[in-house]
């Protein structure tokens, strides 16, 4: 009779061995998923190296083998940090849905009642921007970056995470200026030519202002929570109004203005809100 060995269990069943560039992958993955569940600090010195080569489940003999010196690791965590670290804001179907909800209770058919729509859009949307860039570790470590590069004390290292760095900015500023035209085009406004500006100029000042924002209320929560009664900037209705809205809309009403060679009729309105089913925001 023949007997059927069993396949080896527990100790006996050894892991498929990671080759070194699957260690070093997982290394820094594993040190951006630690970092961004807390943030960034001035320093990496609350990231302890042991720590994330447990977390990691690697052999310490194929790390060190990578990075013979922990600062060696930490340099290039820094590095991996800048090109992860690309600040997002409100999820798509989030906007989305709240561009729809505000155009469905709104009048198109008016200048009055299209000006009041884009308002109020920016009303809501720059609060949802706000929150969820306000409570993201990842925005914060984001920022981080920018605050503490250049204290850098490898040169070449600080050129790298700059070079990251302003690339990063740059997507995500053409990203929101992609939103702004989109979003404005929508409601038939264009920029006011004698202005100069473009919509990546919009998008710098919105983003600037908005980050500002950002850093005030971290040491500041009162910024967060401030809210006032009004009706500025040609709202069609008293709402309440939070600082980043107001800010945005600022801005927003400064280089903005009703698109003249656009007519508007039933046709064109109809079309909008066709457009609502198939939207989608640049992300």
């Amino acid at each position: 009779m023949v007997r059927s060995v069993p396949g080896p269990t527990g100790l006996g069943r050894r892991a498929r061995r990671l080759s070194d560039e699957e260690t070093a992958a997982r290394m820094l993955s594993t040190a951006l998923e630690m970092i961004n569940r807390t943030g960034l600090t001035v320093s990496l010195d609350h990231l302890s190296f042991e720590d994330v080569i447990r977390e990691a489940g690697v052999a310490r003999s194929a790390v060190y083998r990578h990075w013979p010196y922990k600062d060696l690791f930490f340099s290039d965590v820094v590095s991996e940090l800048a090109k992860a670290a690309i600040p997002g804001a409100a999820a798509n179907d989030v906007m989305v849905g709240l561009i729809r909800r505000v155009v469905a209770e709104g009048d198109l058919a008016s200048p009055e009642g299209r000006h009041g729509l884009l308002v109020e859009l920016i009303r809501q949307a720059s609060l949802t921007d706000f929150e969820a860039l306000y409570g993201s570790a990842q925005w914060r470590t984001y920022l981080a970056l920018h605050a503490t590069f250049l204290s850098l004390g490898d040169g070449e290292l600080r050129d790298r995470v700059q070079k990251t760095l302003r690339e990063s900015e740059e997507g995500f500023v053409e990203r929101v200026a992609a939103s702004w035209q989109h979003i404005t085009g929508l409601f038939g406004y264009r920029l006011r030519p004698e202005s100069g500006a473009t919509f990546t100029t919009l998008a710098t000042l919105a983003s600037a202002a908005l980050r500002g924002l950002i850093l005030m209320g971290l040491s500041t929560p009162d910024i967060v929570a401030e809210r006032m009664d009004a009706q500025p900037f040609g709202a069609d209705r008293r709402a309440e109004w939070s600082l980043p809205a107001l800010g945005l809309a600022g801005i927003a009403s400064s280089f903005l203005e009703p698109d003249p060679a656009i007519t508007w009729d039933a046709e064109r309105s109809a079309a909008v809100h066709r457009a609502m089913a198939s939207l989608t925001v640049p992300s």
